[in-house]
């Protein structure tokens, strides 16, 4: 059910109460912030999703976002959103390029620029009883259908890997897809379901990594026999030499043996290595072709972002006393600035920020009001999204009082100093 009038009211008057303090203190000459701007606005609802795709051009002057007439309620089948590009060099108007029926709040329909493409994106959709693909070129409307959804893609633009959208919509609300069942809804670890491999040229599936597979691994803190599995937040590494994903299952027998943990594979599927095996890996991206950093718990230093190295056992802490609470990381280009987020705190405050590696300095980017009744599943994390220039960032956030928007930061002055 959305959100009654009256409620949302309340909503955008605590809102703007809040943004009013936050400016006061910045003219006040207690925090130096950087530049913001709502490169899109009301009355419909705009975002991007995840904060690991290419939202932005390889030029940086064209963004990609999501449109929604409604928010408020988890999607439903028959549901359409739109899909479109911002030019932020001409008033940031907004292009309608497509439409999609297969989508959720926090990771969108997988709309991203192809990598080195400046004409060319892909996205997830649903025909019938199966989820779908397509590449789009923005330019000339050419589309080509693939019979495959995607979640990551390889650095060369010739892969896809993805997970079962029915099963992680099943199991984790907010981040499959509504419309298809699982076939596999009581099946602890099926092994006919997993993670999918596809040519982007050809359109060739096929499942690299049933979730029985990952089963078959011996869990270093306990055995997760009977409990419900899945695979979630795929990704390729920098090169596309290797890729990842999170290992999670539903909270079952056994509590003592974790909720999670991070695997790393060839392409292929094959030399599965279990990275991160203490329980609950959660947010994480490659630094390099040999590294991930990843909030998580662990032995030496307990909840904190870790750089794990590849194919061994071997761990750093990073941000011991800087960065402590899990949020959406990237590395900007270079590897020296750490672009970062957290989930609300008491005031239901989101602040995203830059954490510097050399210097272990933290730069704040704002602090961004979320409203109360964006919680669970339709909840709207930031999910800060770097262009390739390295100087701008584009987040999602519903603290400007006409539902959930894209903001541009400016931070090219921080990232010059």
């Amino acid at each position: 059910m959305e959100p009654t009038v009256s409620r949302r009211a309340l909503s955008r008057r605590a809102a703007f109460t809040a943004t009013a303090g936050l400016i006061s203190r910045r003219l006040s000459g207690e925090e130096t912030l950087p530049p913001v701007r709502a490169i899109t606005k009301g009355p419909k609802f705009h975002w991007f999703g995840y904060y690991d795709k290419l939202q932005f051009d390889p030029s940086s002057r064209y963004v990609l976002g999501m449109e929604s007439d409604f928010e408020g309620r988890q999607p439903e089948p028959g549901d359409r959103i739109r899909l479109g590009m911002i030019d932020l060099e001409d008033g940031d108007r907004w292009t309608t390029l497509a439409e999609t029926r297969a989508w959720c709040w926090q990771q969108g329909s997988m709309l991203q620029w192809l990598p080195g493409s400046k004409t060319e994106v892909i996205f997830n959709d649903r025909e019938k009883d199966q989820f779908i693909s397509h590449i789009l070129n923005v330019k000339s409307g050419k589309k080509r259908t693939l019979p495959g959804p995607v979640y990551a893609i390889s650095p060369d633009a010739k892969w896809a890997v993805s997970t079962d959208f029915s099963r992680l919509h099943d199991e984790r609300p907010g981040y499959g897809y509504a419309g298809i069942p699982d076939p596999y809804k009581d099946v602890p670890a099926p092994r006919e379901t997993g993670i999918w491999r596809m040519n982007l040229k050809s359109g060739e599936r096929q499942l690299i990594v049933s979730v029985a597979d990952a089963a078959r691994v011996p869990h270093k803190l306990g055995d997760w026999k009977d409990s419900k599995q899945r695979f979630n937040h795929l990704l390729f590494s920098p090169g596309g030499s290797r890729f990842s994903f999170l290992h999670r299952r539903n909270q079952g027998p056994n509590p003592d043996a974790g909720r999670g943990r991070m695997f790393t594979a060839n392409p292929d599927g094959t030399d599965l290595h279990v990275l991160d095996p203490y329980g609950l890996p959660s947010h994480y991206i490659w630094r390099d072709p040999k590294h991930i950093l990843c909030f998580a718990p662990h032995p030496s230093h307990g909840k904190r972002f870790y750089l794990y190295e590849d194919r061994t056992e071997n761990t750093e802490v990073v941000g011991l006393n800087e960065m402590t609470r899990d949020g959406h990381c990237t590395y900007l280009p270079g590897n020296q600035w750490i672009l970062n987020d957290c989930y609300p705190d008491e005031q239901r405050l989101q602040h995203p920020y830059l954490y510097h590696v050399p210097s272990k300095r933290v730069y704040p980017l704002g602090h961004f009001l979320s409203p109360a009744n964006y919680t669970g599943p339709i909840r709207c994390d930031t999910h800060p999204r770097f262009s390739p220039d390295g100087r701008k960032v584009v987040i999602d956030s519903a603290h400007g009082g006409n539902g959930r928007q894209m903001y541009l930061i400016d931070i090219s002055a921080i990232v010059a100093g």
